[in-house]
């Protein structure tokens, strides 16, 4: 079975950090993500989506994301039921992110959670936050150095 969401809309407002009574980190918001066509003589109209971050993915996004932000979400759809105060049944849709990811734009963090964590930092447009893996992925050569790799003969017979 394959169950993959995978997103990018803008925040609707700013995500809200809560801890469950076991002490782990939620964040629940709604992003807006256009639709891409868009009917003659009709303004662009888009859907509204609920995400659910965990642990330190809210954290993360709480810190780094705010109303307005350009966001990009993978993650799996999920239904579920409960009772509304006024004892109707709800029914909700929602995404679970398994990773979210910055989308290239710079913004100032500027909401309460940053400046009590030392933000008003901007951040960079490459960077993500995915959930960690039960294994590690294999060492890259990113912070290598040439040494790392031989000089290849020049010659004209490449095959190429």
């Amino acid at each position: 079975m394959i169950n993959l969401v995978v997103l990018m809309g803008r925040l609707v407002s700013d995500p809200e950090l809560k801890t469950t009574a076991s002490g782990i980190s939620v964040t629940s918001f709604r992003i807006a993500v256009d639709r891409n066509y868009v009917k003659s003589g009709e303004e662009r109209k888009a859907d509204f989506i609920d995400i659910v971050c965990w642990r330190n993915q809210a954290e993360f996004v709480c810190k780094y994301f705010g109303k307005g932000s350009l966001i990009a979400v993978q993650g799996q759809l999920q239904t579920r039921t409960y009772q509304a105060k006024d004892g109707t049944n709800r029914y909700v849709v929602e995404v679970v992110a398994d990773s979210v990811s910055f989308t290239g734009e710079r913004r100032d963090n500027t909401n309460s959670y940053n400046q009590s964590y030392g933000g008003n930092q901007a951040y960079g447009g490459n960077q993500s936050y995915q959930q960690p893996a039960a294994q590690q992925a294999p060492a890259s050569y990113q912070s290598g150095s040439n040494d790392d790799f031989q000089d290849m003969p020049l010659d004209d017979d490449l095959p190429f």
